[in-house]
Protein backbone atom coordinates (compact mmCIF):
# COMPACT_ATOMS: atom_id res chain seq x y z
CA UNK A 1 0.00 0.00 0.00
CA UNK A 2 2.20 2.96 1.01
CA UNK A 3 4.79 1.50 -2.11
CA UNK A 4 2.47 2.49 -4.47
CA UNK A 5 2.06 5.60 -3.51
CA UNK A 6 3.21 8.00 -6.23
CA UNK A 7 3.72 11.91 -6.11
CA UNK A 8 1.10 14.14 -7.64
CA UNK A 9 1.29 14.57 -11.54
CA UNK A 10 1.66 18.09 -11.80
CA UNK A 11 3.57 20.58 -9.23
CA UNK A 12 4.23 23.98 -8.84
CA UNK A 13 6.76 26.33 -6.39
CA UNK A 14 4.78 27.18 -3.26
CA UNK A 15 6.76 30.27 -2.68
CA UNK A 16 7.42 28.85 1.07
CA UNK A 17 11.01 28.17 1.09
CA UNK A 18 10.59 25.09 3.56
CA UNK A 19 7.44 23.60 2.02
CA UNK A 20 8.72 23.62 -1.76
CA UNK A 21 6.56 22.16 -4.60
CA UNK A 22 2.97 21.56 -3.72
CA UNK A 23 0.14 19.99 -6.12
CA UNK A 24 -1.09 22.51 -8.81
CA UNK A 25 -4.19 23.11 -7.36
CA UNK A 26 -3.53 23.33 -4.12
CA UNK A 27 -3.52 26.67 -2.26
CA UNK A 28 -1.22 28.01 0.17
CA UNK A 29 -2.92 30.10 3.20
CA UNK A 30 -1.86 31.78 6.56
CA UNK A 31 -2.58 30.18 9.45
CA UNK A 32 -4.30 32.84 10.82
CA UNK A 33 -6.57 32.52 7.18
CA UNK A 34 -7.78 28.81 8.44
CA UNK A 35 -7.74 29.24 12.38
CA UNK A 36 -8.09 31.93 14.70
CA UNK A 37 -6.50 31.95 18.53
CA UNK A 38 -9.14 31.52 20.87
CA UNK A 39 -8.55 32.64 24.49
CA UNK A 40 -11.77 31.66 26.68
CA UNK A 41 -10.02 31.59 30.82
CA UNK A 42 -11.70 29.89 33.35
CA UNK A 43 -10.55 28.90 36.89
CA UNK A 44 -13.81 25.66 36.96
CA UNK A 45 -13.15 22.79 35.58
CA UNK A 46 -16.00 21.47 34.05
CA UNK A 47 -18.24 18.72 35.30
CA UNK A 48 -18.38 17.28 32.11
CA UNK A 49 -15.55 16.99 29.31
CA UNK A 50 -12.02 16.66 29.85
CA UNK A 51 -8.62 18.22 31.65
CA UNK A 52 -5.42 18.57 29.31
CA UNK A 53 -2.03 19.51 30.82
CA UNK A 54 1.06 19.39 28.63
CA UNK A 55 1.74 16.34 30.17
CA UNK A 56 -1.31 14.71 29.16
CA UNK A 57 -0.36 14.76 25.41
CA UNK A 58 1.80 12.29 23.39
CA UNK A 59 4.44 14.35 21.25
CA UNK A 60 3.78 13.45 17.73
CA UNK A 61 1.03 11.81 17.72
CA UNK A 62 -1.75 13.53 18.12
CA UNK A 63 -2.73 11.17 21.24
CA UNK A 64 -3.78 11.88 25.06
CA UNK A 65 -5.23 11.62 28.13
CA UNK A 66 -7.62 12.98 30.51
CA UNK A 67 -5.66 14.53 33.14
CA UNK A 68 -8.35 13.63 35.66
CA UNK A 69 -10.11 15.78 38.73
CA UNK A 70 -7.08 14.76 40.89
CA UNK A 71 -3.83 16.85 39.15
CA UNK A 72 -3.47 19.81 40.32
CA UNK A 73 -3.11 22.45 37.82
CA UNK A 74 -2.63 26.27 37.10
CA UNK A 75 -5.36 28.43 38.27
CA UNK A 76 -6.16 30.05 35.21
CA UNK A 77 -7.70 27.84 32.31
CA UNK A 78 -8.40 27.67 29.27
CA UNK A 79 -11.91 26.50 27.80
CA UNK A 80 -11.91 24.56 24.01
CA UNK A 81 -14.74 22.97 22.37
CA UNK A 82 -14.82 19.74 20.35
CA UNK A 83 -12.90 20.15 16.98
CA UNK A 84 -10.63 22.84 18.26
CA UNK A 85 -7.31 21.77 17.68
CA UNK A 86 -4.80 22.22 21.06
CA UNK A 87 -1.24 23.38 19.70
CA UNK A 88 1.59 23.07 22.83
CA UNK A 89 3.67 26.55 22.36
CA UNK A 90 5.73 25.63 25.10
CA UNK A 91 8.89 23.82 24.01
CA UNK A 92 6.93 23.57 20.28
CA UNK A 93 9.53 20.80 19.23
CA UNK A 94 7.83 18.48 21.36
CA UNK A 95 5.40 18.47 19.11
CA UNK A 96 2.37 18.42 21.48
CA UNK A 97 -0.69 19.13 18.89
CA UNK A 98 -4.02 17.58 19.82
CA UNK A 99 -7.76 17.86 18.03
CA UNK A 100 -9.51 16.49 21.34
CA UNK A 101 -13.35 15.11 20.31
CA UNK A 102 -15.21 16.58 23.11
CA UNK A 103 -14.32 19.61 24.83
CA UNK A 104 -12.82 20.23 28.28
CA UNK A 105 -10.22 23.14 29.39
CA UNK A 106 -6.50 22.99 29.16
CA UNK A 107 -3.84 24.23 30.50
CA UNK A 108 -2.37 28.09 29.14
CA UNK A 109 0.49 26.54 27.51
CA UNK A 110 -1.91 25.63 25.02
CA UNK A 111 -3.21 27.63 22.13
CA UNK A 112 -6.56 26.92 21.25
CA UNK A 113 -7.27 27.21 16.93
CA UNK A 114 -10.57 26.79 16.15
CA UNK A 115 -12.04 26.59 12.36
CA UNK A 116 -11.85 29.96 11.03
CA UNK A 117 -12.53 28.41 7.00
CA UNK A 118 -14.88 25.71 6.26
CA UNK A 119 -12.39 24.87 3.85
CA UNK A 120 -9.72 23.64 6.69
CA UNK A 121 -10.71 20.33 8.15
CA UNK A 122 -9.24 20.86 12.24
CA UNK A 123 -7.84 16.99 11.59
CA UNK A 124 -5.91 17.87 8.83
CA UNK A 125 -4.75 21.54 10.71
CA UNK A 126 -3.72 19.24 13.61
CA UNK A 127 -1.42 16.55 11.44
CA UNK A 128 -0.01 19.69 9.19
CA UNK A 129 0.85 21.00 12.49
CA UNK A 130 2.20 18.23 13.88
CA UNK A 131 4.58 17.97 10.80
CA UNK A 132 8.31 17.86 11.22
CA UNK A 133 8.71 20.40 8.38
CA UNK A 134 5.87 22.70 10.33
CA UNK A 135 7.28 21.90 13.45
CA UNK A 136 10.84 22.91 12.87
CA UNK A 137 9.54 26.21 11.17
CA UNK A 138 8.08 27.33 14.17
CA UNK A 139 10.74 26.30 16.51
CA UNK A 140 12.91 27.98 15.00
CA UNK A 141 10.25 31.07 15.58
CA UNK A 142 10.25 30.86 19.22
CA UNK A 143 12.03 33.09 21.77
CA UNK A 144 13.67 32.16 25.52
CA UNK A 145 16.59 30.22 25.61
CA UNK A 146 15.69 27.26 28.57
CA UNK A 147 11.20 27.15 28.36
CA UNK A 148 11.17 28.48 24.36
CA UNK A 149 7.74 29.26 23.26
CA UNK A 150 5.80 30.03 20.46
CA UNK A 151 3.49 32.53 20.42
CA UNK A 152 0.21 33.58 18.30
CA UNK A 153 1.31 36.67 17.06
CA UNK A 154 4.50 35.14 15.34
CA UNK A 155 3.01 31.74 14.07
CA UNK A 156 0.01 33.31 13.05
CA UNK A 157 1.65 34.09 9.99
CA UNK A 158 3.05 30.29 8.52
CA UNK A 159 2.16 29.67 5.36
CA UNK A 160 0.46 26.07 5.49
CA UNK A 161 -0.56 23.72 2.27
CA UNK A 162 -4.64 23.76 1.75
CA UNK A 163 -5.65 21.04 -0.53
CA UNK A 164 -9.14 20.11 -1.30
CA UNK A 165 -11.68 18.84 1.22
CA UNK A 166 -11.80 15.73 -0.15
CA UNK A 167 -8.07 14.91 -0.31
CA UNK A 168 -7.65 16.36 3.41
CA UNK A 169 -10.55 13.79 4.47
CA UNK A 170 -8.39 10.90 2.58
CA UNK A 171 -5.20 12.11 4.25
CA UNK A 172 -6.30 12.27 7.66
CA UNK A 173 -7.66 8.37 7.07
CA UNK A 174 -4.43 7.39 5.29
CA UNK A 175 -2.93 8.47 7.90
CA UNK A 176 -4.97 7.48 10.93
CA UNK A 177 -4.81 3.52 9.12
CA UNK A 178 -1.00 4.19 8.78
CA UNK A 179 -0.32 5.16 12.51
CA UNK A 180 -2.44 2.35 13.95
CA UNK A 181 -0.55 -0.14 11.87
CA UNK A 182 2.67 1.19 12.64
CA UNK A 183 2.31 1.80 16.69
CA UNK A 184 1.49 -2.23 16.65
CA UNK A 185 4.47 -2.85 14.61
CA UNK A 186 5.91 -0.98 16.92
CA UNK A 187 4.70 -2.64 20.10
CA UNK A 188 5.25 -6.15 18.17
CA UNK A 189 9.20 -5.35 18.11
CA UNK A 190 9.01 -4.05 21.74
CA UNK A 191 7.41 -7.03 23.06
CA UNK A 192 10.42 -9.12 21.14
CA UNK A 193 13.06 -6.78 22.75
CA UNK A 194 11.48 -7.45 26.19
CA UNK A 195 11.30 -11.46 25.72
CA UNK A 196 15.18 -11.35 24.65
CA UNK A 197 15.94 -8.91 27.80
CA UNK A 198 14.78 -11.45 30.30
CA UNK A 199 16.72 -14.20 28.56
CA UNK A 200 19.38 -12.76 28.71
CA UNK A 201 18.87 -11.64 32.40
CA UNK A 202 18.45 -14.68 33.41
CA UNK A 203 21.27 -16.40 31.96
CA UNK A 204 23.34 -13.65 34.17
CA UNK A 205 21.15 -14.35 37.08
CA UNK A 206 22.63 -18.11 37.06
CA UNK A 207 25.78 -17.34 36.19
CA UNK A 208 26.31 -14.77 38.63
CA UNK A 209 24.50 -16.44 42.06
CA UNK A 210 26.42 -19.78 41.26
CA UNK A 211 22.86 -21.67 40.35
CA UNK A 212 25.15 -23.08 37.53
CA UNK A 213 29.00 -24.20 37.56
CA UNK A 214 29.37 -22.40 33.82
CA UNK A 215 32.38 -24.73 33.20
CA UNK A 216 30.30 -27.59 33.15
CA UNK A 217 27.38 -26.52 32.53
CA UNK A 218 25.65 -28.19 36.07
CA UNK A 219 24.75 -27.13 39.50
CA UNK A 220 27.79 -27.12 42.15
CA UNK A 221 28.50 -30.26 43.52
CA UNK A 222 27.89 -28.59 47.03
CA UNK A 223 26.07 -25.32 48.53
CA UNK A 224 25.58 -23.83 51.51
CA UNK A 225 22.77 -20.94 52.85
CA UNK A 226 24.24 -17.24 51.61
CA UNK A 227 21.85 -15.98 54.54
CA UNK A 228 20.61 -13.53 52.02
CA UNK A 229 17.31 -13.53 51.28
CA UNK A 230 17.19 -12.63 47.34
CA UNK A 231 20.02 -15.15 46.87
CA UNK A 232 19.64 -18.04 49.06
CA UNK A 233 21.93 -20.58 48.57
CA UNK A 234 25.43 -20.46 46.92
CA UNK A 235 28.19 -22.71 46.05
CA UNK A 236 30.22 -24.03 48.89
CA UNK A 237 33.41 -22.42 48.45
CA UNK A 238 32.27 -19.42 47.82
CA UNK A 239 32.68 -16.09 49.67
CA UNK A 240 29.48 -14.05 50.86
CA UNK A 241 30.64 -10.62 51.83
CA UNK A 242 29.59 -6.76 52.15
CA UNK A 243 30.64 -5.39 48.89
CA UNK A 244 32.15 -2.76 50.37
CA UNK A 245 35.12 -5.68 51.06
CA UNK A 246 35.40 -5.97 46.92
CA UNK A 247 36.36 -2.43 47.02
CA UNK A 248 39.78 -0.31 47.61
CA UNK A 249 37.60 3.07 47.18
CA UNK A 250 33.94 4.61 46.93
CA UNK A 251 33.96 8.15 45.68
CA UNK A 252 31.90 11.22 45.55
CA UNK A 253 31.78 12.76 42.04
CA UNK A 254 32.38 16.72 41.37
CA UNK A 255 29.98 19.91 41.66
CA UNK A 256 31.16 21.82 39.79
CA UNK A 257 29.11 22.78 36.69
CA UNK A 258 30.40 21.92 33.27
CA UNK A 259 30.54 24.55 30.14
CA UNK A 260 30.48 24.30 26.10
CA UNK A 261 34.71 25.00 26.35
CA UNK A 262 35.28 22.19 29.51
CA UNK A 263 37.80 20.11 28.42
CA UNK A 264 37.42 17.11 31.14
CA UNK A 265 34.14 15.23 30.06
CA UNK A 266 31.71 15.23 33.06
CA UNK A 267 29.43 11.93 33.41
CA UNK A 268 26.14 12.27 34.54
CA UNK A 269 23.13 9.71 35.69
CA UNK A 270 21.99 9.85 31.86
CA UNK A 271 25.65 8.39 30.68
CA UNK A 272 25.24 4.89 32.37
CA UNK A 273 22.88 2.35 30.55
CA UNK A 274 22.34 -1.05 30.54
CA UNK A 275 26.06 -2.01 32.48
CA UNK A 276 28.04 0.68 30.12
CA UNK A 277 28.90 4.42 30.27
CA UNK A 278 28.89 6.48 27.35
CA UNK A 279 30.74 9.52 27.05
CA UNK A 280 29.57 13.25 26.18
CA UNK A 281 31.53 14.30 22.67
CA UNK A 282 32.10 18.14 23.86
CA UNK A 283 31.63 20.40 27.01
CA UNK A 284 32.92 19.53 30.89
CA UNK A 285 34.90 21.05 33.19
CA UNK A 286 38.46 22.80 33.17
CA UNK A 287 40.17 21.45 35.75
CA UNK A 288 39.29 18.50 38.46
CA UNK A 289 41.64 16.86 41.24
CA UNK A 290 43.80 14.08 39.37
CA UNK A 291 42.35 11.80 41.59
CA UNK A 292 38.74 12.18 40.28
CA UNK A 293 39.50 11.64 37.07
CA UNK A 294 38.14 8.13 36.17
CA UNK A 295 40.30 5.24 35.31
CA UNK A 296 39.77 2.17 32.78
CA UNK A 297 37.64 -0.37 34.43
CA UNK A 298 36.27 1.54 37.11
CA UNK A 299 32.52 1.34 37.93
CA UNK A 300 30.33 4.30 38.33
CA UNK A 301 27.03 3.23 40.68
CA UNK A 302 24.33 5.89 40.31
CA UNK A 303 23.13 6.86 43.40
CA UNK A 304 20.13 9.27 42.76
CA UNK A 305 17.64 9.17 40.60
CA UNK A 306 13.91 7.66 40.43
CA UNK A 307 13.06 4.88 42.08
CA UNK A 308 13.15 2.54 39.65
CA UNK A 309 16.58 3.46 37.97
CA UNK A 310 18.40 4.24 41.16
CA UNK A 311 21.66 2.08 41.69
CA UNK A 312 22.28 1.13 38.25
CA UNK A 313 25.95 0.35 37.41
CA UNK A 314 28.52 1.19 34.55
CA UNK A 315 31.72 -0.07 33.27
CA UNK A 316 33.53 2.55 32.17
CA UNK A 317 36.51 1.76 29.56
CA UNK A 318 39.35 4.65 29.25
CA UNK A 319 39.26 6.90 26.06
CA UNK A 320 41.48 9.75 25.13
CA UNK A 321 40.04 12.29 26.79
CA UNK A 322 40.30 12.86 30.49
CA UNK A 323 36.87 12.35 32.39
CA UNK A 324 35.53 12.58 35.44
CA UNK A 325 32.00 12.08 37.20
CA UNK A 326 29.21 14.46 38.32
CA UNK A 327 28.63 14.00 42.36
CA UNK A 328 25.10 12.24 42.32
CA UNK A 329 27.77 9.39 40.95
CA UNK A 330 29.77 7.26 42.88
CA UNK A 331 33.22 5.77 41.37
CA UNK A 332 33.88 2.19 42.78
CA UNK A 333 37.15 1.29 42.36
CA UNK A 334 37.39 -2.48 42.15
CA UNK A 335 40.22 -4.48 44.97
CA UNK A 336 43.01 -6.65 43.30
CA UNK A 337 42.01 -9.98 42.61
CA UNK A 338 38.30 -9.39 41.90
CA UNK A 339 37.01 -8.78 38.06
CA UNK A 340 35.40 -4.98 37.51
CA UNK A 341 33.24 -7.22 34.46
CA UNK A 342 32.14 -10.08 37.16
CA UNK A 343 30.99 -7.23 39.47
CA UNK A 344 29.25 -4.98 36.89
CA UNK A 345 26.96 -8.05 35.84
CA UNK A 346 26.56 -9.12 39.32
CA UNK A 347 25.57 -5.22 40.46
CA UNK A 348 22.91 -4.95 37.44
CA UNK A 349 21.14 -8.12 38.04
CA UNK A 350 17.41 -7.62 39.15
CA UNK A 351 17.86 -9.78 42.20
CA UNK A 352 20.71 -7.32 43.85
CA UNK A 353 19.16 -4.29 42.32
CA UNK A 354 15.72 -5.02 43.91
CA UNK A 355 17.67 -5.89 47.50
CA UNK A 356 19.85 -2.09 46.75
CA UNK A 357 16.51 -0.19 45.75
CA UNK A 358 14.90 -1.39 49.17
CA UNK A 359 17.70 0.26 50.78
CA UNK A 360 17.03 3.15 48.99
CA UNK A 361 15.54 6.47 51.00
CA UNK A 362 12.91 8.21 48.58
CA UNK A 363 11.94 11.85 48.64
CA UNK A 364 9.46 13.47 46.82
CA UNK A 365 10.84 13.45 42.93
CA UNK A 366 13.45 10.78 43.30
CA UNK A 367 15.38 8.05 46.26
CA UNK A 368 18.73 8.22 47.52
CA UNK A 369 20.53 5.52 47.72
CA UNK A 370 23.73 6.41 50.32
CA UNK A 371 26.89 4.76 49.60
CA UNK A 372 27.19 3.70 52.91
CA UNK A 373 24.27 2.03 52.65
CA UNK A 374 24.98 0.52 49.66
CA UNK A 375 28.42 -0.94 50.71
CA UNK A 376 26.89 -2.76 53.41
CA UNK A 377 25.00 -5.40 51.00
CA UNK A 378 25.66 -8.93 50.99
CA UNK A 379 27.14 -10.18 48.12
CA UNK A 380 28.20 -13.17 46.60
CA UNK A 381 31.97 -13.07 45.72
CA UNK A 382 33.85 -16.61 43.63
CA UNK A 383 37.56 -17.02 43.37
CA UNK A 384 38.95 -14.94 40.69
CA UNK A 385 39.03 -17.88 37.95
CA UNK A 386 35.77 -18.60 38.40
CA UNK A 387 34.81 -14.78 37.99
CA UNK A 388 36.39 -14.88 34.81
CA UNK A 389 34.92 -18.05 33.79
CA UNK A 390 31.58 -16.38 34.40
CA UNK A 391 32.24 -13.05 32.28
CA UNK A 392 33.60 -15.31 29.37
CA UNK A 393 30.04 -17.71 29.64
CA UNK A 394 28.12 -14.60 29.81
CA UNK A 395 29.34 -13.18 27.21
CA UNK A 396 29.30 -16.10 24.58
CA UNK A 397 25.90 -16.96 25.17
CA UNK A 398 24.33 -13.50 25.28
CA UNK A 399 25.91 -12.46 22.09
CA UNK A 400 23.33 -13.09 20.33
CA UNK A 401 20.71 -12.02 22.06
CA UNK A 402 22.29 -8.26 22.22
CA UNK A 403 22.55 -8.33 18.58
CA UNK A 404 18.90 -9.06 17.56
CA UNK A 405 18.06 -6.81 20.32
CA UNK A 406 20.24 -4.58 18.88
CA UNK A 407 18.41 -4.98 15.53
CA UNK A 408 14.80 -4.68 17.30
CA UNK A 409 15.65 -1.66 18.17
CA UNK A 410 17.49 0.04 15.06
CA UNK A 411 14.09 -1.02 13.46
CA UNK A 412 11.78 0.63 15.34
CA UNK A 413 14.51 3.49 15.10
CA UNK A 414 14.18 3.55 11.49
CA UNK A 415 10.45 3.12 11.36
CA UNK A 416 10.14 6.22 13.66
CA UNK A 417 12.32 7.70 10.79
CA UNK A 418 10.00 6.60 7.80
CA UNK A 419 6.94 8.01 9.53
CA UNK A 420 7.83 11.08 10.16
CA UNK A 421 8.98 11.55 6.60
CA UNK A 422 5.92 9.90 5.57
CA UNK A 423 3.66 12.28 7.36
CA UNK A 424 5.02 15.08 6.48
CA UNK A 425 5.35 14.08 2.74
CA UNK A 426 1.70 13.64 2.69
CA UNK A 427 0.41 17.15 4.10
CA UNK A 428 2.39 18.66 2.20
CA UNK A 429 1.70 17.50 -1.47
CA UNK A 430 4.85 14.63 -1.88
CA UNK A 431 2.89 12.27 -2.34
CA UNK A 432 -1.08 11.46 -3.31
CA UNK A 433 -2.81 9.09 -1.30
CA UNK A 434 -6.12 9.37 -3.42
CA UNK A 435 -6.22 6.41 -4.72
CA UNK A 436 -5.06 4.16 -1.51
CA UNK A 437 -7.69 6.09 1.38
CA UNK A 438 -10.74 5.47 0.09
CA UNK A 439 -9.82 1.53 0.21
CA UNK A 440 -8.59 1.58 4.40
CA UNK A 441 -11.06 1.63 6.91
CA UNK A 442 -12.18 4.63 9.52
CA UNK A 443 -9.75 4.00 12.35
CA UNK A 444 -10.45 6.07 15.47
CA UNK A 445 -6.87 6.95 16.24
CA UNK A 446 -7.70 7.21 20.14
CA UNK A 447 -9.46 3.65 20.21
CA UNK A 448 -7.72 1.05 22.13
CA UNK A 449 -5.44 -1.21 19.98
CA UNK A 450 -4.69 -4.50 21.75
CA UNK A 451 -6.75 -7.12 19.99
CA UNK A 452 -6.71 -10.91 18.82
CA UNK A 453 -4.21 -9.68 16.02
CA UNK A 454 -2.02 -7.55 17.83
CA UNK A 455 1.41 -9.12 16.62
CA UNK A 456 0.02 -9.00 13.26
CA UNK A 457 2.72 -6.83 12.20
CA UNK A 458 5.89 -8.33 13.46
CA UNK A 459 6.69 -9.24 9.99
CA UNK A 460 9.40 -7.16 8.82
CA UNK A 461 8.54 -7.18 4.69
CA UNK A 462 5.10 -5.01 5.90
CA UNK A 463 7.58 -2.05 5.99
CA UNK A 464 10.61 -3.50 4.70
CA UNK A 465 13.22 -1.61 7.25
CA UNK A 466 15.57 -4.70 7.58
CA UNK A 467 18.66 -2.73 6.53
CA UNK A 468 18.21 0.84 5.12
CA UNK A 469 16.24 3.92 6.20
CA UNK A 470 12.80 3.94 3.98
CA UNK A 471 12.36 6.74 1.80
CA UNK A 472 9.19 7.85 0.07
CA UNK A 473 9.29 10.80 -2.27
CA UNK A 474 12.56 12.58 -3.14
Amino acid sequence: MIEDLKPYPDMKDSGVEWLGDVPLHWEVRRLKASATNVIEQTNQRPDQGITLALENVESWSGRYTDAGSDTVLESQLKQFRCGDVLFGKLRPYLAKVVCPNQSGVCVGEFLVLRQRSENVLPDFLQRTLCSKPVIDHINALTYGAKMPRAEWQVICNLEQPVPTLHEQAAIVRFLDYTDRRIRRYIRAKQKLIALLEEQKQAIIHQAVTGQIDVRTGQPYPAYKPSGVEWLRDVPAHWKVLPLKRTFTAIDYGISDTGTDDGTIAVLTMGNIREGAVTVPDHGGVTSVAPELLLQDKDLLFNRTNSAELVAKVGLFRSRERPITFASYLVRLRTRQGNRPEFLNLLLNDAGFLASARREAIPSLHQSNLNPTRYGRLLSPLPPTREQEAIVDFVEENTSDLKAANSRANRQIELLHEFHTRLIADVVTGKLDVGEAAPDLPVVDPLAAEDGPDDTFAADDSEFNIEDEPLETAD
